[in-house]
């Protein structure tokens, strides 16, 4: 499988995040650092995420798309668009329930954006970072249904856990 690669850009307030190869952990707290500064600006009216040559995603990925998702309905910037036809993310997005939070098409033709999206230079997070960053895209997977509440309840828990033994740990040096 190709390693990934998130590219970003945007036209007129629309930002497209395009999703490359496999997306993984170690994209996503350049990721989250985008997100900040996408919802920073005053002129931010929408997201398309651009899924046509995504061969994989992990749920810390789909936790930040989540996130986007609830951060541009506060916006009143409405459902992002998920444009992917491949028939084992369309069901992935379905099976969470994502759905509700995005419109996803799976028309391969569908030009819904005109931004030339760049690479996105992603850092290699520090353990720390890492597991903050999983930490939180697993809570707001939780959050978006009683199903996925179920499914990542242990690892969030477990998480959490961890944190508060490495707090413990750093406080008592």
């Amino acid at each position: 499988m190709q390693s990934g690669q998130i590219m970003v850009g945007d036209h007129q307030g629309i930002y497209v995040v395009k999703l490359v190869g496999d997306v993984r952990l170690n994209l996503c707290t350049s990721f989250d650092s985008f997100i900040d500064k996408m919802f920073s600006h005053g002129e931010f009216r929408g997201v398309v995420f651009d899924m046509h040559e995504t061969q994989g995603v992990d749920s810390t990925t789909l936790g930040l798309m989540a996130k986007i998702a609830f951060r541009s309905a506060e916006r009143k910037g409405g459902k992002p668009l998920v444009l992917c036809e491949d028939r084992g993310l369309l069901h992935l997005l379905d099976s969470m329930g994502f759905e509700e939070l995005m419109d996803i098409s799976s028309d391969a033709d569908n030009d819904a954006y005109q931004a030339e999206p760049t690479p996105l230079k992603c850092n290699t997070p520090d353990e720390h970072t890492a597991r903050e960053m999983v930490l939180e895209a697993h809570r707001v997977l939780m959050s978006m249904n009683e199903q996925n509440e179920a499914t990542f309840r242990d690892l969030v828990h477990a998480l959490e856990s961890e944190q508060t033994a490495s707090t413990k740990s750093v406080a008592n040096h």
